[in-house]
């Protein structure tokens, strides 16, 4: 369960609560050992379990019309033997915060070409997609219209030319005040952090947008942060299939929920990166599990708690337990 973050924990609180697990498991040969644990999780099929996740995040959440779905790469830490190290893509529904879904790739250079088998995955019809620099690839972007979704890119120096053409004219457009800007401000800690997004449709100049399935826009982000008397301006680049600045600067923004609301809770709360499970395919089935786990706590209790009073409940409450897993209360 979520508080269990190891092979002996999961057999010692199976054991304290083996009364508890009879209510809907035969157990014939009693509490398996941790060892066996380790074992079955190593052995167990990723692809078969993945699917298996699929199956249960598309019943809870049929349809992704509507939603933006990140996607993001995160390498797990612990996994590490020598110079490698299990890496994951995963796609997140950012306003209804699911993972929903998650494919090991060899390293991070692999992200380019397991991010179409990522999409396949998923009906993204109606959907935003959002990705960062390393997924900024026609390739992509055709895959994404082609299921006929919205997508947002960063443009960073993978793509030289494309981004220095791209650079200079949002610069020069905005330097010269032609551009409407949508403005937020966040004020948290001491810090001050202003954004000006833009978003500029006449892109009938570039050359490269032929190449770009989709494209009818391309934005910057110019990020300003004032920490004390210190202050660093920062821009950003993104190519667009769309031409709302208002859905432009939710979609940027709204992309970090991967990172904030999925990668992070999983470290911290879940100390995903502190795990050392790596014998055969166990790092990436625990890793499954603790999304799952995620979801869950997420979705199947009250959520007026903190995640971390959450995850103690059910550590120590049946029926509050019983109702994560299973949606309902113990009869």
């Amino acid at each position: 369960m979520p508080c269990i973050e190891d092979w002996v924990g999961m057999e010692e609180f199976a054991e304290e609560k083996e009364d508890w697990l009879r209510t809907f498991l035969a157990l014939p040969n009693g509490i398996p050992s941790h060892d066996t644990l380790s074992d079955v999780f190593g052995r167990l099929n990723p692809k078969a379990f993945a699917d298996a996740f699929q199956c249960w995040v598309r019943a809870a959440l049929p349809s992704l019309s509507g939603q933006q779905v990140c996607l993001d790469g995160k390498t797990l830490r612990g996994s590490r033997e020598g110079d490698k190290a299990v890496h994951l893509m995963s796609a997140f529904a950012a306003e209804a915060r699911w993972v929903l879904a998650q494919q090991a790739v060899g390293e991070k250079t692999n992200e380019i070409t397991a991010i179409p088998d990522l999409l396949s995955m998923l009906d993204i019809q109606g959907a935003l997609i959002s990705i960062d620099a390393m997924g900024c690839q026609k390739a992509i972007a055709q895959t994404i219209v082609a299921a006929q979704a919205d997508y947002v890119l960063a443009l960073k120096d993978n793509h030289a030319l494309l981004c220095e053409d791209v650079r200079l004219w949002l610069d020069t457009e905005n330097a010269q005040s032609r551009l409407p800007i949508h403005e937020t401000i966040d004020k948290s800690h001491g810090r001050i952090e202003i954004r000006r997004y833009s978003l500029s449709t006449q892109i009938d100049w570039l050359t490269q947008k032929p190449d770009w399935a989709g494209l009818q826009a391309v934005g910057r982000v110019e990020s300003t942060r004032i920490i004390g008397d210190k202050t660093s301006v920062e821009h950003r680049y993104y190519l667009c299939s769309f031409t709302d600045l208002s859905r432009f600067a939710k979609g940027v923004r709204q992309h970090w929920a991967i990172e904030n609301s999925q990668h992070w809770v999983l470290d911290v709360q879940f100390g995903e990166d502190a795990n050392r499970a790596r014998t055969d395919h166990s790092a990436e089935n625990l890793a499954l599990m603790r999304r799952m786990a995620l979801n869950l706590l997420r979705n199947n209790g009250p959520t007026k708690d903190s995640l971390k009073r959450r995850k103690l409940r059910a550590c120590l409450n049946d029926n509050y337990r019983f109702k994560l897993l299973f949606g309902t209360e113990a009869t």
